[in-house]
């Protein structure tokens, strides 16, 4: 009882912590994009200037429930060239969008249609690009994401579609392999682990815990370039589910 207790006081200080953090971070950035975008009209800079925002503000929520919720990034990636990326990302948690602030490249995300109904975000995301994979013809998101690979910008997928329920993770959507095939762009696994508390499927209760993001090596297109988008969705999923296994000694 007392445990519970002390879980909901840390809850009840935390998401007023986030509300205070958000009114005060979410404004400062609007000033800051709005600002630069009257000084520099280019919409190039513009658009880039919300995926950055959008990202401090990721960083921000993720950094203020420390130390009771830590984050650690580990990026094994030798060679990393800085090029536009595909990031395919196993999904535990609704907090998991927030941890792509930790990238350190411009990006967008592919999101299902409820990220942009969020009060806000959900309008920094339409402006930033953000690509509603539900709501677009097949052509038009493999052009409208080529496109974005072009300019430099990397995206991020979950291609699960929705958390997964338990350690194990979920059958992959084939978007994301599809889109690499078309855009020949390097595949970049993560790994996430600890968020599937933060908070559990079904409930608002986050609970302390260490959050680990496991950057893989890039698979370049070289390397697949022979399969097929279903093998290479098969590979990608195997290299992810090894590394979960190895992060939570499984095996």
């Amino acid at each position: 009882m007392i445990a519970r207790l002390k879980l909901y006081f840390l809850n009840l200080y935390l998401y007023i912590l986030f509300a205070a953090l958000s009114a005060t971070v979410i404004p400062v950035l609007t000033l800051y994009v709005v600002s630069l975008g009257l000084l520099i009209p280019s919409q190039r800079q513009t658009m880039k200037r919300f995926r950055r925002a959008i990202n401090w503000y990721g960083m921000v929520i993720i950094a203020c429930p420390y130390p009771f919720i830590k984050l650690r990034y580990e990026n094994r990636e030798t060679n990393g060239s800085g090029e536009p990326y595909i990031f395919v990302c196993n999904h535990r948690s609704a907090s998991d969008a927030f941890l792509m602030g930790i990238l350190p490249h411009e990006l967008v995300q592919i999101v299902n249609v409820w990220p942009f109904r969020i009060p806000v975000l959900g309008v920094y995301a339409k402006f930033a690009g953000y690509l509603n994979i539900r709501m677009m013809p097949p052509e038009e998101f493999t052009q409208s994401a080529t496109d974005l690979l072009k300019a430099g910008v990397s995206i991020v997928f979950f291609p699960e579609g929705t958390r997964s329920a338990s350690a194990r993770m979920g059958t992959f959507h084939g978007s994301a392999f599809r889109l690499a095939l078309a855009s020949k762009a390097s595949i970049v696994p993560l790994c996430i682990t600890g968020s599937e508390n933060i908070p559990p499927k079904g409930s608002a209760l986050l609970r302390p815990g260490v959050i680990t993001v496991r950057r893989l090596p890039a698979i370049a297109w070289d390397e697949y370039k022979h399969l097929t988008a279903f093998a290479l969705k098969k590979r990608v999923w195997n290299i992810i589910d090894h590394e979960l296994s190895r992060m939570e000694n499984r095996i």
